[in-house]
């Protein structure tokens, strides 16, 4: 497997490990964990350390009946499922956001596909297919942009994104991915605003496709 260059922020880790993220964010985030050692090493050691302090804090008196409502909500809990596994592909969190079946893939234009995969007011969480040597039209945010690349490679103006790495696109980013050459370029995307496209034609059809 390629190395993996870029990572995530500690302030990207840091909002995930406190369940601060919203949701489309956690799933790419999650994503990214599940194929970078060092980054999940970063949240892990957090963990770790969150662990210590919480320890070290002195204990608080339950009330009357506490103990036994907390033994009976453990009594009543529901098995937890079976873990998702991932392939070659997808991590375990894309195929658990696909519903443990195959992408259904809507054609954007010039090769290019998507699936979304969640959207709320928070954000949406989407799957591109993007044909090598193809280009996303240029475009820049209106907020966030997480952009992981689970297959292929494609690279802008901030730098060459190959399997692993994950892109963090702010509102001073105007870039056009494109696909390198080789296997199509797969990505998860999470944004939680609408991108803005220099060029009309991808303006006119937004609304269409909820890009």
């Amino acid at each position: 497997m390629t190395a993996i260059t870029h990572h995530l922020s500690d302030d990207l880790l840091n909002a995930y490990a406190d369940g601060r993220l919203a949701h489309a964010f956690s799933v790419v985030v999650a994503a990214h964990l599940s194929v970078c050692d060092d980054c999940r090493a970063t949240v892990e050691a957090r963990d770790v350390l969150a662990g210590v302090v919480l320890d070290r804090l002195d204990g608080v008196t339950l009330g009357e009946g506490s103990r036994s409502r907390i033994m009976a909500a453990l009594d009543t809990s529901p098995s937890p499922p079976a873990p998702v596994r991932g392939d070659s592909i997808y991590p375990a969190p894309v195929v658990e956001a696909l519903g443990g079946q195959p992408p259904r893939w809507q054609r954007l234009g010039a090769g290019i596909r998507q699936q979304i995969l969640a959207s709320d007011g928070t954000g949406s969480l989407r799957l591109l297919f993007i044909p090598p040597g193809k280009a996303v039209p240029e475009h820049s945010h209106g907020g966030l942009e997480l952009t992981l690349v689970l297959q292929g490679a494609f690279s802008d103006s901030e730098g060459a994104f190959a399997r692993g790495d994950v892109e963090t696109a702010r509102s001073d980013v105007e870039h056009q991915p494109i696909a390198e050459t080789g296997a199509p370029c797969i990505c998860l995307a999470a944004t939680d605003a609408p991108l803005r496209f220099r060029a009309m034609i991808p303006r006119l059809l937004q609304p269409i496709f909820r890009i």
